[in-house]
Formats: C-alpha cells, structure tokens, sequence
C-alpha cells in the first residue's frame, strides 16, 4: 500500500499522552518492541485518571469554544453523526465536546469533569460512553445522558467498550485489570467472557459477523470469533484505537504508531501514516463510507477522504 500524502503543520510543545522519542514504525506485522512505547502512553493516561476526582451525576458544561481540539489533559474517543459527516463528539478526560463544523471549533457540551475514555452507537440515536468511573447511555444523539449502573461488572474503570453491530443489546466491556465482559441484555447485566484478555485493552472493537477485535496493551492486536471466549493473535503491536467502516466492514482503521489500515477485515494492516508522537481516537462517518478521523497526539485532528488511504491535518 502507498504512503499516505500529507502535510505537516507545528504540533504545540507539549504533546498529548506521548512519550518523548519513538521507535520509526513502518510496515506490520512487526515485533512486540513498540508495546513499551505505548506501555508509557497508557501510563501517563492511567496517571491522569489517578489524579482525577471522583466523578458525581452527570452534567452540562456551559457554551465556551475554542478553535483547534480542545486543550485537555487526554483525547480518548470519537464519533461522528450518523447523518452529517461534520458533526463530531470528542470524548476527552474532562467530557463531551463537539464539533459541528469538521473539528475545526469545538464547544464542551456534556458530562462536564466525567472521563468518556469510550464512545460508541448503538443504532439511531442511542450512544453510549464509557470510562474511568463513568458509564452513561444517551437516547438523544448526545444531547441528554443518564448513568448506567450494570450487575457484574468488578468495577467502573472501562477502558475499552464496544456495541455488536448485530445486536445493539450485546455489548463489550475491557475493564481495567480485571478481563472482558459481556452483556446480552443491554447492558442490564455482564458476565465475564475472559480473564485472559481485556484488563489490558485499550482498542476493541465488534465486526458485523460478530467476530470481536481487541488492541490489547501486553499481546498485541487479538481476534475472538466465539464472543470473547477463546483469542489468537493477528498483529504484534500495541493500539490505542480501533474502527470497522460502518458501510465497509474490510477497511478498518487502527491506530498507535501512526495511522494503519487494513482492507481485509482486520486480517492484515498497512501504516497508512507514521507520526511520531502516535495517535488515538479514531472514528469513521456513518453516512460517507469515505471519511474517517483521527486524532493525533500532537494534538492534530486529521481527516482522510478516500477510505482511510491519505489522511491531511484539519484546518
């Protein structure tokens, strides 16, 4: 696959989440050496969260913008409308934010001090977020949210979670520490599904066969085809984000040392684009099987038109 064109703009001083130096990542799949690398960035994430307050009831915060992403500690998840390509959610370790123009400006608009380390739809205008301390379902697009308190889960610390397209009551939870957990009744319950994968995950994600991808800090990229009972390993590096084309179930972006693509369901990946400080959230938009974001952190929104293959900075 072709390097991806880009353009480079000056990234601030002090980056998002990255650690200084990187090793110069270029095709996959490649040895578990980069995990350190990423071992640090889910540190220095693990080590905001540890410094934050307890979490109370969901909240708004008030109309305030700014141009650019949003300056916070950490940038954790992404989604973009079902039906217009330029609204954006951006869950971040202080909130909600949104962007109505491509992510050009940004306002903070809900669970105002919550840390929605995961955002992720579950058909119409059902969203859910989840994170450290916070598990939250909204049934307007974004607008209003209500705390989910689920039995089974050992704890509220969801640093990965994922909706089947298939099935929008069964849902993933990584949870910290602890493994993967499952709910088939939307999330009313969970149970657990493995020991051995989740505590470490970072990335997850669902296909719509129901085959469940896992960006797992410790082993790599895993796959499960039996629902989180049994794994085995597709790629030796650690992700910090995972998205399946919601019109395309092949092209699946993944993110970590840079911006990787595969366009055979997650099987194989290409690195579409190497940064340096690495990436995060990653999203793509429901109704333009084209356009996908991810965010950098050299605190770059970037933006690809065609499928994943080139990606540009958003000005």
């Amino acid at each position: 696959m072709a390097q991806a064109k880009t353009r480079h703009r000056s990234a601030p001083k002090r980056p998002v989440q990255a650690p200084k130096k990187r090793q110069d990542p270029s095709r996959f799949p490649r040895p578990l050496g980069w995990l350190v690398a990423v071992a640090l960035i889910s540190a220095i994430a693990v080590g905001a969260l540890l410094l934050g307050r307890e979490r109370g009831q969901s909240g708004s915060a008030g109309p305030a913008t700014s141009a650019g992403l949003p300056n916070t500690p950490d940038y954790h998840s992404l989604l973009v409308a079902p039906s217009e390509p330029s609204r954006l959610l951006l869950g971040t370790h202080a909130g909600l934010y949104e962007s109505t123009d491509g992510g050009r400006n940004w306002a903070q608009v809900a669970l105002s001090g919550q840390d929605a380390m995961n955002l992720a739809e579950a058909g119409g205008q059902t969203v859910w977020t989840a994170g450290h301390n916070a598990f939250a379902k909204s049934t307007d697009g974004g607008a209003t949210w209500r705390d989910v308190r689920s039995d089974g889960l050992p704890s509220l610390d969801i640093h990965g979670f994922a909706v089947d397209p298939s099935s929008s009551d069964r849902l993933y939870a990584a949870v910290a520490g602890q493994g993967l957990y499952r709910s088939d009744d939307g999330g009313k319950s969970f149970r657990l599904a493995s020991e051995d994968v989740g505590g470490a995950v970072m990335a997850l994600a669902v296909m719509p066969d129901g085959r469940i991808l896992a960006g797992d800090m410790e082993k790599g990229l895993l796959e499960s085809s039996d629902r989180g009972e049994s794994w085995r390993l597709v790629l030796r590096a650690g992700l910090m984000g995972l998205a399946v084309n919601p019109q395309d179930a092949k092209a699946v972006v993944a993110t970590g040392p840079g911006i990787l693509l595969s366009s055979d369901g997650g099987k194989t990946f290409d690195q579409v684009l190497a940064l340096e400080q690495g990436a995060g959230p990653v999203a793509w938009s429901p109704s333009d099987p084209n356009l996908a974001y991810v965010v950098g952190f050299d605190r770059v929104l970037y933006r690809s038109d065609d499928g994943g293959v080139s990606w540009n900075p958003v000005r």
